[in-house]
């Protein structure tokens, strides 16, 4: 049993399956932590110990030559870089320590300075802002006490106090450190506040088109769906009594599903290849005859009163999408067969849609209480429209839809395809 467990193919030998195998134990330390700098970290190491070597060499008599203390000093402040984006604080002291250490026992300055300035920008840039200026305020206050007091009992022996001309340009250096520092700080929360807007504004793109392509799926297929239920149901009624009415009836069926598939197929397109251009044109209020006749096919009368006015397209989309839905709910959920809609202008700027049917209501709300109505209130919101549906006063019930006849520009500029998506 061990050795086919040892060959078991698709996994590791047995020797690491208690284990990581090698090959992946450096990936799983990345995946713990952020990735050790190594490159940056060894061009700051050879750059220190090769500048602080020129230094030496053109050093003032005041200055020890470098021992190998002094090089072990210059290492370990390098080195520490190695662990700056995980522990950016106790680097950035840890590095403060190391160069105050190295310039109390009088070694040439050099480039040596420029670990504690990596390590504090490392530690302001990425939140540690106080340990940043505390670590690099220790390293000026250490500078000053060793050259104003301490020097008396550090070496080299003999040694005088440094001008305070130097403390100035010290200072001035960790001014501009810190100042560094805090612009990059600022710039980096700037980009990660605009990476974030982009995606929520990402997420709301996806769940506002999400939506779109639901209410409109919705609607193509809960029109049909109900149609063919009904015209499946007469002709299973009259198929032995009836049969020329049956064939009527599976001849509805057909076209239905056909028109049904050719709608959902263009939604369909526009996501495979939202930039071609679209196969059909979206449907609008000028298609109101087909639902008047479809209609009809299910057993519904319906009268139109009013005739619409020229609508911008995605009011057009939406006044066609809200009377099929609603004439599909009276299908579906009135004992009515008979259904009025009515169509009148408000001042100029508005346009008034109204359903009716006399109920009464069977099973269900005559209105419908799936995702119908909120689709219809989703199109007219999108559009600065409202909607009221409910049940009247004498048992029927009622749509009405108010939408705007202008809209925004980013509606105007929108396309019937645009809006299905």
């Amino acid at each position: 049993m061990d050795e086919q467990q040892a060959h078991r193919p698709g996994g590791p030998p047995t020797g690491w399956r208690h284990g990581t195998p090698p090959w992946n134990r450096w990936g799983d330390d990345a995946e713990r932590g952020p990735r050790r700098p190594w490159r940056s970290t060894v061009l700051v190491t050879a750059f220190v110990l090769v500048g602080s070597s020129f230094a030496a060499r053109g050093r003032h008599e005041d200055r020890l030559d470098l021992d190998p203390f002094a090089r072990v000093l210059l290492v370990v402040a390098s080195a520490l870089l190695l662990w700056r984006k995980r522990y950016p604080v106790p680097v950035a002291f840890g590095t403060a320590a190391a160069v105050t250490v190295y310039l109390a026992a009088g070694y040439p300055y050099g480039p040596v300075f420029l670990t504690v300035a990596v390590a504090c920008f490392n530690a302001v840039v990425t939140g540690h802002r106080w340990a940043g200026w505390t670590a690099i305020g220790a390293v000026w206050a250490g500078h000053v006490l060793v050259g104003h007091w301490l020097y008396r009992w550090l070496p080299p022996s003999g040694d005088g106090a440094a001008p305070w001309e130097q403390e100035g340009v010290v200072a001035a250096w960790v001014v501009a450190v810190v100042a560094v520092s805090e612009l990059a700080r600022v710039r980096r929360e700037q980009w990660a506040k605009e990476r974030a807007e982009r995606a929520q504004a990402a997420r709301r793109r996806a769940d506002e088109e999400r939506l779109r392509i639901a209410r409109e799926l919705h609607d193509v297929l809960a029109h049909s769906i109900s149609v063919i239920n009904v015209q499946a149901g007469v002709g299973l009624a009259l198929l032995d009594t009836d049969p020329e009415q049956a064939r009527t009836a599976l001849t509805t069926i057909k076209a239905q599903s056909k028109e049904a598939l050719g709608e959902v197929r263009q939604v369909l397109d526009t996501l495979r290849a939202p930039g071609d251009a679209p196969r059909a044109p979206a449907p609008g209020v000028a298609r109101l005859p087909e639902l008047v006749s479809q209609a009809a096919d299910a057993g519904l009368t319906v009268e139109v009163e009013g005739e619409p006015p020229r609508l911008p397209p995605g009011t057009d989309l939406a006044a066609f999408r809200i009377v099929q839905e609603a004439l599909t709910n009276v299908v579906r959920h009135s004992g009515s067969r008979r259904a009025r809609v009515r169509f009148e202008q408000a001042d100029g700027a508005t346009l008034r849609l109204c359903v009716d049917d006399d109920g009464p209501a069977t099973g269900a709300d005559a209105g419908g209480s799936g995702n119908g109505l909120a689709g219809m209130r989703e199109r007219a919101a999108a559009l600065g429209g409202t909607i009221e549906a409910g049940p009247r006063a004498d048992g029927g019930f009622r749509v009405l839809a108010v939408l705007p006849l202008t809209t925004s520009e980013r509606v105007k500029n929108t396309t019937p395809q645009e809006e299905d998506r």
